[in-house]
Formats: C-alpha cells, sequence, structure tokens
C-alpha cells in the first residue's frame, strides 16, 4: 500500500487549496479514506473521512463548511478541497486508510500566513 500527497503550499488567510492523495498497491475503491493533520507540538488530528462509494461524509468541527473532501475511485485520488483557509489550519495534512493496517502518506505541509 502507498499514499502519496501533493498540493500543499504557502497561502494567505482566506485563500484555498486543494490537496491530493494518490493510493496504490490496493483496491481503492473499496475502502473508507481519511484525512489526518498535524501542527507542531500538537498530536495528529482527524481531519475528515469519505465513504468507499462518496455516499458519506464526515468532518471535524472546525473545518465543517470550509473544507470538502471527496475522491475518484476511477483514478484511485482522494481530494481535500480547503476554503476560507486560517492560519490555525498550519499543518501537514496527510492521508489514511486501513485495510489489513494502517496506512498513512508522508504529508504535504499547508502554511496560512500573510
Amino acid at each position: 500500500v502507498q499514499l502519496v500527497e501533493s498540493g500543499g503550499g504557502l497561502v494567505q488567510p482566506g485563500g484555498s487549496l486543494r490537496l491530493s492523495c494518490e493510493g496504490s498497491g490496493f483496491t481503492f475503491s473499496n475502502w473508507l479514506m481519511m484525512w489526518f493533520r498535524q501542527s507542531p507540538g500538537k498530536e495528529r488530528e482527524w481531519v475528515a473521512s469519505i465513504t468507499s462509494t462518496s455516499s458519506h461524509a464526515d468532518y471535524e468541527d472546525s473545518v465543517k463548511g470550509r473544507f470538502t473532501i471527496s475522491r475518484d475511485n476511477n483514478k484511485n485520488t482522494l481530494f481535500l478541497q480547503m476554503d476560507n483557509l486560517k492560519p490555525e489550519d498550519t499543518a501537514v495534512y496527510s492521508c489514511y486508510v486501513f485495510t489489513d493496517r494502517a496506512y498513512w502518506g508522508p504529508g504535504t505541509q499547508v502554511t496560512v500566513s500573510s
């Protein structure tokens, strides 16, 4: 199983970014996928989840209404659209799947600063 994130960067408060996570080595369309994030000095926290068929998505309270999780099972890719970004969203964002065990991608840095 391999997960590779992309799309991070530096953005001003109020700006937007779209993260991607490409999965390989497993049947992507079968599994619930998640995004997590970790800020310096803090524990990793769950951000959003999406079911295998995109029938249902859940969000951490602080990102509700600003972030949208989605997936393209034909391209084995998970997305996180992040709008109205705030400085407190600064973190390394990683995608996650649990198949036979937990798998994490290496993460992509998102920095929100003026």
